[in-house]
Protein backbone atom coordinates (compact mmCIF):
# COMPACT_ATOMS: atom_id res chain seq x y z
CA UNK A 1 0.00 0.00 0.00
CA UNK A 2 1.26 3.46 -0.88
CA UNK A 3 0.03 6.48 1.02
CA UNK A 4 -0.58 9.38 -1.36
CA UNK A 5 -1.82 12.12 0.95
CA UNK A 6 -3.77 12.92 4.07
CA UNK A 7 -7.21 14.24 3.15
CA UNK A 8 -10.01 15.93 5.10
CA UNK A 9 -13.29 14.15 5.66
CA UNK A 10 -15.01 16.54 3.25
CA UNK A 11 -12.97 15.05 0.40
CA UNK A 12 -13.98 11.53 1.44
CA UNK A 13 -17.63 12.55 1.54
CA UNK A 14 -17.41 14.19 -1.87
CA UNK A 15 -15.73 11.22 -3.51
CA UNK A 16 -18.21 8.80 -1.96
CA UNK A 17 -21.22 10.88 -3.04
CA UNK A 18 -19.91 11.07 -6.60
CA UNK A 19 -19.69 7.27 -6.91
CA UNK A 20 -22.72 6.44 -4.75
CA UNK A 21 -25.64 8.82 -5.34
CA UNK A 22 -28.38 8.03 -2.85
CA UNK A 23 -31.05 8.22 -5.55
CA UNK A 24 -29.28 5.79 -7.90
CA UNK A 25 -31.79 3.22 -9.15
CA UNK A 26 -30.51 -0.34 -8.91
CA UNK A 27 -31.28 -3.51 -7.02
CA UNK A 28 -31.17 -3.10 -3.23
CA UNK A 29 -29.71 0.39 -3.26
CA UNK A 30 -28.91 1.35 0.33
CA UNK A 31 -26.04 3.74 -0.22
CA UNK A 32 -27.29 5.68 2.79
CA UNK A 33 -26.21 2.74 4.96
CA UNK A 34 -22.75 2.77 3.39
CA UNK A 35 -22.48 6.47 4.12
CA UNK A 36 -23.35 5.85 7.77
CA UNK A 37 -20.55 3.29 8.10
CA UNK A 38 -18.11 5.84 6.72
CA UNK A 39 -19.39 8.35 9.25
CA UNK A 40 -18.81 5.78 11.98
CA UNK A 41 -15.22 5.46 10.83
CA UNK A 42 -14.89 9.23 10.96
CA UNK A 43 -16.34 9.55 14.45
CA UNK A 44 -14.36 6.67 15.99
CA UNK A 45 -11.05 7.07 14.12
CA UNK A 46 -10.99 10.61 12.77
CA UNK A 47 -8.23 10.76 10.14
CA UNK A 48 -8.24 9.82 6.45
CA UNK A 49 -5.61 9.10 3.84
CA UNK A 50 -5.81 8.60 0.12
CA UNK A 51 -3.90 5.42 -0.67
CA UNK A 52 -3.11 3.14 -3.60
CA UNK A 53 -3.60 -0.59 -3.11
CA UNK A 54 -2.03 -3.44 -5.04
CA UNK A 55 -3.48 -6.91 -5.54
CA UNK A 56 -1.99 -8.33 -2.34
CA UNK A 57 -3.52 -5.47 -0.35
CA UNK A 58 -6.96 -6.15 -1.79
CA UNK A 59 -6.76 -9.91 -1.30
CA UNK A 60 -5.93 -9.35 2.37
CA UNK A 61 -8.78 -6.91 2.98
CA UNK A 62 -11.12 -8.17 5.71
CA UNK A 63 -14.80 -8.39 4.75
CA UNK A 64 -17.55 -8.20 7.38
CA UNK A 65 -20.74 -10.23 7.56
CA UNK A 66 -22.38 -10.63 4.14
CA UNK A 67 -25.62 -12.53 3.72
CA UNK A 68 -25.39 -12.62 -0.07
CA UNK A 69 -28.20 -10.16 -0.82
CA UNK A 70 -30.93 -12.12 0.93
CA UNK A 71 -30.08 -15.35 -0.88
CA UNK A 72 -30.02 -18.83 0.58
CA UNK A 73 -26.26 -18.95 1.19
CA UNK A 74 -24.26 -16.77 3.55
CA UNK A 75 -21.17 -15.66 1.65
CA UNK A 76 -19.18 -14.13 4.53
CA UNK A 77 -19.84 -15.30 8.11
CA UNK A 78 -20.06 -12.86 10.99
CA UNK A 79 -16.48 -13.79 11.91
CA UNK A 80 -15.32 -12.34 8.57
CA UNK A 81 -13.28 -13.48 5.59
CA UNK A 82 -10.54 -11.92 3.53
CA UNK A 83 -11.22 -11.12 -0.09
CA UNK A 84 -9.01 -14.07 -1.06
CA UNK A 85 -11.02 -16.42 1.15
CA UNK A 86 -14.35 -15.14 -0.17
CA UNK A 87 -13.19 -15.55 -3.79
CA UNK A 88 -12.18 -19.12 -2.99
CA UNK A 89 -15.60 -19.74 -1.45
CA UNK A 90 -17.31 -18.42 -4.57
CA UNK A 91 -15.13 -20.66 -6.71
CA UNK A 92 -16.07 -23.69 -4.61
CA UNK A 93 -19.78 -22.85 -4.80
CA UNK A 94 -19.61 -22.44 -8.58
CA UNK A 95 -22.86 -22.03 -10.50
CA UNK A 96 -24.87 -22.97 -7.43
CA UNK A 97 -24.27 -19.52 -5.97
CA UNK A 98 -26.06 -17.80 -8.84
CA UNK A 99 -29.07 -20.06 -8.30
CA UNK A 100 -29.27 -19.49 -4.55
CA UNK A 101 -28.15 -15.85 -4.48
CA UNK A 102 -29.20 -14.33 -7.82
CA UNK A 103 -29.06 -10.65 -6.79
CA UNK A 104 -25.55 -10.95 -5.39
CA UNK A 105 -24.42 -12.99 -8.39
CA UNK A 106 -25.72 -10.36 -10.80
CA UNK A 107 -23.84 -7.63 -8.93
CA UNK A 108 -20.64 -9.66 -9.05
CA UNK A 109 -21.06 -10.17 -12.77
CA UNK A 110 -21.77 -6.50 -13.42
CA UNK A 111 -18.89 -5.28 -11.28
CA UNK A 112 -16.44 -7.56 -13.09
CA UNK A 113 -16.37 -5.12 -15.98
CA UNK A 114 -17.07 -1.93 -14.03
CA UNK A 115 -14.41 0.82 -14.01
CA UNK A 116 -12.01 0.92 -11.10
CA UNK A 117 -13.52 3.28 -8.54
CA UNK A 118 -12.35 4.13 -4.99
CA UNK A 119 -12.79 1.70 -2.14
CA UNK A 120 -13.41 2.89 1.43
CA UNK A 121 -11.62 1.12 4.28
CA UNK A 122 -10.62 1.54 7.90
CA UNK A 123 -7.68 0.30 9.94
CA UNK A 124 -9.98 -0.92 12.73
CA UNK A 125 -13.43 -2.50 12.85
CA UNK A 126 -16.11 0.15 13.30
CA UNK A 127 -19.17 -0.12 15.57
CA UNK A 128 -22.22 -1.96 14.24
CA UNK A 129 -23.73 -5.40 13.84
CA UNK A 130 -21.83 -6.11 10.62
CA UNK A 131 -18.50 -5.77 12.42
CA UNK A 132 -19.13 -6.92 15.98
CA UNK A 133 -18.31 -10.58 15.24
CA UNK A 134 -15.08 -9.99 13.30
CA UNK A 135 -12.17 -12.09 14.53
CA UNK A 136 -9.59 -9.92 12.76
CA UNK A 137 -10.32 -6.37 13.91
CA UNK A 138 -7.29 -4.48 12.65
CA UNK A 139 -5.66 -4.21 9.23
CA UNK A 140 -7.53 -3.24 6.08
CA UNK A 141 -11.19 -3.48 7.08
CA UNK A 142 -13.89 -3.10 4.40
CA UNK A 143 -16.35 -0.23 4.64
CA UNK A 144 -17.48 -0.13 1.01
CA UNK A 145 -16.53 -2.06 -2.13
CA UNK A 146 -17.11 -5.77 -1.38
CA UNK A 147 -18.65 -6.70 -4.71
CA UNK A 148 -16.08 -4.74 -6.69
CA UNK A 149 -13.08 -6.26 -4.92
CA UNK A 150 -14.42 -9.79 -5.37
CA UNK A 151 -15.48 -9.21 -8.97
CA UNK A 152 -12.20 -7.61 -10.08
CA UNK A 153 -10.20 -10.53 -8.70
CA UNK A 154 -12.52 -13.13 -10.22
CA UNK A 155 -12.28 -11.38 -13.59
CA UNK A 156 -8.47 -11.43 -13.47
CA UNK A 157 -8.22 -7.66 -13.55
CA UNK A 158 -5.94 -7.27 -10.52
CA UNK A 159 -2.65 -7.64 -12.37
CA UNK A 160 0.76 -7.00 -10.75
CA UNK A 161 0.79 -3.42 -12.02
CA UNK A 162 -2.77 -2.56 -11.03
CA UNK A 163 -3.22 0.10 -8.36
CA UNK A 164 -6.64 0.76 -6.85
CA UNK A 165 -7.46 4.09 -5.23
CA UNK A 166 -8.89 3.89 -1.72
CA UNK A 167 -9.70 6.15 1.20
CA UNK A 168 -8.50 4.75 4.52
CA UNK A 169 -9.71 5.83 7.96
CA UNK A 170 -7.26 5.55 10.84
CA UNK A 171 -6.75 6.99 14.31
CA UNK A 172 -6.24 10.74 14.36
CA UNK A 173 -2.71 11.90 15.20
CA UNK A 174 -1.95 12.67 18.84
CA UNK A 175 -3.49 15.99 19.78
CA UNK A 176 -6.06 15.95 16.98
CA UNK A 177 -9.65 15.37 18.00
CA UNK A 178 -11.54 12.65 16.10
CA UNK A 179 -13.84 14.29 13.59
CA UNK A 180 -11.55 17.22 12.90
CA UNK A 181 -10.21 15.89 9.61
CA UNK A 182 -6.58 15.84 8.58
CA UNK A 183 -4.38 17.35 5.94
CA UNK A 184 -4.97 19.54 2.92
CA UNK A 185 -7.57 18.75 0.32
CA UNK A 186 -5.71 17.72 -2.86
CA UNK A 187 -8.90 17.99 -4.92
CA UNK A 188 -11.14 15.21 -6.19
CA UNK A 189 -9.05 14.47 -9.26
CA UNK A 190 -5.58 15.19 -7.93
CA UNK A 191 -2.95 12.66 -8.84
CA UNK A 192 -1.51 13.24 -5.37
CA UNK A 193 -4.33 13.48 -4.01
CA UNK A 194 -24.45 2.10 15.98
CA UNK A 195 -26.66 2.70 12.81
CA UNK A 196 -30.10 1.22 12.26
CA UNK A 197 -29.78 -1.63 9.77
CA UNK A 198 -32.42 -2.90 7.40
CA UNK A 199 -32.37 -5.78 4.96
CA UNK A 200 -30.52 -4.76 1.82
CA UNK A 201 -27.19 -3.91 0.29
CA UNK A 202 -25.50 -0.91 -1.19
CA UNK A 203 -24.48 -1.01 -4.81
CA UNK A 204 -20.89 -1.99 -4.10
CA UNK A 205 -21.17 -4.41 -1.28
CA UNK A 206 -21.84 -2.86 2.12
CA UNK A 207 -23.60 -5.56 4.06
CA UNK A 208 -26.67 -4.57 6.03
CA UNK A 209 -28.95 -6.76 8.08
CA UNK A 210 -32.26 -6.47 9.86
CA UNK A 211 -32.04 -5.49 13.53
CA UNK A 212 -31.68 -8.38 15.92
Amino acid sequence: MRVVAAVPFETVQRRFARAHPLELAHEANTNDEAEEHIRQAQSTLGAWQRVLLDRDDLLGMVLPWHLGEGGERELVPASGLTVAEAVLRLRELGDAYARTNPVCARKLERMGTAPFTPLFLSTHAVPGVDYEGLVVREGLIHLDGLHRALAWERAGRLTPGTRIEAFLASHAPAGAAPGSGSGPDPGPDSAASHVRHRAGQDGDGLDVHAPR
